[in-house]
Order: C-alpha cells, then sequence, then structure tokens
C-alpha cells in the first residue's frame, strides 16, 4: 500500500510538473499567434480579429501569472522553470514590442512610436544584460530565480503590451492616451530599478570571475 501511495503522490507531482511546464512554453506559440493575427489586423480590419488577437495577446500574457502561481502552489518549482520562465518573457518582448513600434508607425503616431523604439531597445538591452549576469551567477550556484522586482516587472510589463496595443489599434479605445503615457512611464521607470537590483545582486559574482585566473 505504501509503494502504491508514494507512487501515485510520485505520478501526480510528475503530472503537476507537466502541467506547469506547459503553461510557461505556451506563452510563446501564442504570442507568435497574436504577432500573425496583429499583422493581418492592420491591413484587414475586422473588429472579430481585433477582438481573437486581443483576447491571444492577454492569454499569453496570464501565462507568466498562472505558471508561477502554479508551480508555487503544487511545490514543483524547479531550477529548469527558473531558466525557462525568463526565456519566455524575452521571447514575448521580442514578438510584441517590435509590433507595436510597426503598429504605432503605421496609424502615424511618429511621436509614441518613437518612444516605444527607445522602450523596445530598454527592455532588450536589460534582458541580455540580466542573462549575462544569470550565466556568471550560475559558474558559482547562485540562484537563476526572478526577485521581487523582477517579478513585479512583469506583472506591469505584460499589462502595458495589451494596453498599449489596445490604444494603438481598437476602434473604441477605452482609455486615454494621458493615462496610456502614464503607465508606460512607470513600467519604464520600474525596468530601471529591475536593471540596478539584478545588477548589485550578481556584482559579487561579476567581480569575482574577473579577478579569478
Amino acid at each position: 500500500m505504501d509503494i502504491d501511495r508514494q507512487s501515485k503522490i510520485k505520478n501526480r507531482k510528475y503530472l503537476r510538473l507537466r502541467f506547469v511546464t506547459f503553461l510557461t512554453f505556451v506563452r510563446f506559440p501564442l504570442v507568435l499567434l497574436f504577432f500573425a493575427g496583429a499583422v493581418v489586423y492592420a491591413n484587414y480590419r475586422r473588429m472579430w480579429l481585433f477582438i481573437l488577437t486581443l483576447v491571444v495577446l492577454i492569454a499569453s500574457a496570464l501565462t507568466d501569472i498562472f505558471d508561477g502561481f502554479f508551480a508555487r502552489r503544487f511545490n514543483v518549482e524547479t531550477k529548469f522553470g527558473a531558466h525557462a520562465d525568463p526565456l519566455m518573457d524575452k521571447l514575448f518582448y521580442l514578438t510584441t514590442l517590435p509590433l507595436l513600434v510597426f503598429v504605432a508607425t503605421k496609424n502615424g503616431h511618429m511621436a509614441h512610436a518613437i518612444f516605444l523604439l527607445v522602450l523596445t531597445l530598454f527592455f532588450l538591452m536589460r534582458d541580455q544584460w540580466v542573462t549575462f549576469l544569470r550565466s556568471i551567477g550560475s559558474i558559482y550556484d547562485a540562484s537563476g530565480s526572478a526577485n521581487w522586482w523582477g517579478k513585479l516587472r512583469t506583472c506591469i510589463n505584460f499589462p502595458l503590451i495589451c494596453t498599449i496595443y489596445h490604444f494603438e489599434e481598437s476602434p473604441r479605445p477605452l482609455i486615454n492616451a494621458w493615462f496610456l503615457h502614464f503607465f508606460e512611464i512607470v513600467g519604464f521607470a520600474i525596468n530601471i530599478i529591475s536593471l540596478f537590483v539584478y545588477t548589485r545582486r550578481y556584482w559579487p559574482y561579476l567581480r569575482k570571475s574577473v579577478n579569478d585566473d
């Protein structure tokens, strides 16, 4: 009986881990589907297509919340997941941010497009820097999991990207430009803070790697 019970517990944990892993990796195909839908909608303006595209984008963003929630609830947090989740986040940004620049430019909102272009550059450079820091930290067995500033960054940036797309492409935007710009400034500030926090966290390992023979 004990062996059967242990086997059931092991199988249940395995299935839960597979479920959490699925939630993590499904983010990328969903955001690719959003990308394709957004490009089509930019040239084929149909309300149903906009709604479908926006729903897919929101679903992709929500996977980041649910995979972390279920990983903690099911107690299936792994080192693999700690590295896979940031990778999916990077692919999310790499797909959505250039698309936002495209739609803002196509809509003739050049000032907003330039701001989004700068935002895109900063986001991608920040992510590459943090990836570099994590790779240095892994040499010394430092944890690659996100800190709370990193999690806050994601919690703000994913809804921000959804909001920007809605503002730029919705036939009837539900928010005004002032709210959007404030939201964008908050997101930019959180990114700067998270960059500083990650750099300070991994700085001892970076210095150690430079001084090692």
